[in-house]
């Protein structure tokens, strides 16, 4: 069987530069010579030495032939099913998994429920290699760790996790170890982040902001397909804008911030008293917000009323945003998106009260999903970059 195998990164040439352009053009579908040569701005004569290339590696094969007038087209379209990108997401009570090739076919996937603070750094790193091992069916071109915290995504360094109880956490080289790759092949990012970038690839906007909703609340904002994280990393922060100022104090020492009052064990204790089984953690985010969209449906006048007063703290806070980054659309996504059909109509309600409140409102169609499927986009992007360093090997 033919394993498309990785090896570290050197410095860019002008080759690699045209190579990763033909690969990155291929991402969109199968392609002839001449629209490679057109798209990517390198002479048509260079196309075919460069496809030669990246079929020696793996990564392109032939798609058939698309008719015209005049002589048929060749196309050629990615193939790297043996090229894997491996995304992972560290949540406060799981670990999830999933494995893609370069055109993003699911191949693979897995997660595993933990109590992840009590296991601590380096436990919960094993416990994640593990469940990357169970699901890899070889070495992956690219490792994306989605994280619930703030990111120095160019140390790939996890500044701080509040659900999970971390501190600058040096993912990128503790998984690279116990994965045994170069530390270059991990990436580490926000999962909001992740959320708006998988949205984006989606097509779902071009200027987007996604408001991921879990344990805490954090936005992330893709313009023209690249994440805007601001000087330090950590824009998108939303979780602290205030939306009620004889609110409850928030862990940062303000009062009111959406995080009192959107958050996931927020909404629950708002919903239903004290000993409901809405409150017991093992049936995870996904049971609890399933038994709590039931009582919804079913006319439970406390649960509807407290998915309601969510929906307008998230207009609130929302209307700041839109004012400040002018998206094209807003996309409510994790547990949020699981509430969409009675968040959308309250946060439009607000952002329309607001002057410049004219973007459009959905819910995720990624649903919980979205931070992993957008960093499986990413772990793909190290070898997009960088086609050559995909070897051919025959075991």
């Amino acid at each position: 069987m033919a394993v498309t195998r990785t090896r570290q990164a050197g410095s860019a040439s002008p080759r690699t530069a045209n190579l990763a352009a033909v690969l990155r053009a291929l991402r969109t579908g199968p392609l002839s010579r001449t629209q490679l040569a057109a798209r990517c701005g390198i002479p048509k004569s260079a196309v075919p030495g460069l496809l030669a290339e990246l079929a020696e590696r793996g990564l392109v094969r032939p798609a058939g032939v698309r008719p015209g007038n005049g002589r048929p087209s060749r196309l050629v379209e990615l193939h790297g099913e043996d090229a894997y990108a491996l995304a992972l997401t560290i949540e406060a009570d799981r670990l999830s998994a999933l494995v893609t090739d370069l055109s993003g076919r699911v191949l693979a996937e897995g997660r595993e429920a933990v109590d992840v603070a009590a296991l601590g750094l380096h436990a919960g790193l094993d416990a994640l290699a593990h469940l990357a091992g169970r699901v890899l069916p070889g070495l992956p071109v690219g490792v994306a760790v989605s994280v619930p915290g703030l990111v120095d995504s160019a140390a790939a360094v996890l500044r701080f996790a509040p659900a999970l109880r971390w501190r600058d956490a040096e993912i990128a080289g503790l998984l690279a170890a116990r994965l045994a790759l170069p530390v270059d092949a991990v990436a580490v990012d926000n999962e909001a982040n992740l959320g708006a970038l998988a949205e984006s690839v989606a097509g779902t906007g071009t200027e987007l902001f996604f408001l991921n909703g879990g344990t805490a609340v954090g936005g992330g904002f893709v313009s023209g397909g690249t994440i805007l994280r601001g000087a330090r990393g950590f824009a998108g922060e939303v979780g602290h804008i205030a939306v009620d100022p004889s609110g409850e104090r928030c862990p940062c020492g303000r009062t009111g911030c959406l995080e009192t009052k959107a958050n996931l064990a927020a909404v629950l204790r708002a919903a239903a008293a004290p000993g409901d089984p809405l409150h017991d953690p093992a049936p995870g985010i996904d049971g609890r917000v399933a038994l709590l969209k039931d009582r919804v449906r079913r006319g439970d006048q406390r649960a509807a009323t407290a998915v309601h007063e969510l929906g307008v703290a998230l207009g609130i806070a929302l209307s700041t945003v839109v004012d400040v980054l002018d998206p094209d659309v807003v996309v409510l996504g994790g547990f949020f998106a699981e509430l969409g059909e009675w968040l959308v109509e309250p946060v439009r309600v607000e952002l329309a009260a607001r002057p410049l409140g004219q973007a459009r409102v959905v819910a995720s169609g990624l649903g919980l999903q979205a931070p992993l499927r957008g960093a499986a986009h990413l772990a793909a992007e190290r070898l997009f970059a960088n086609p050559t360093l995909a070897e051919e090997a025959t075991v």
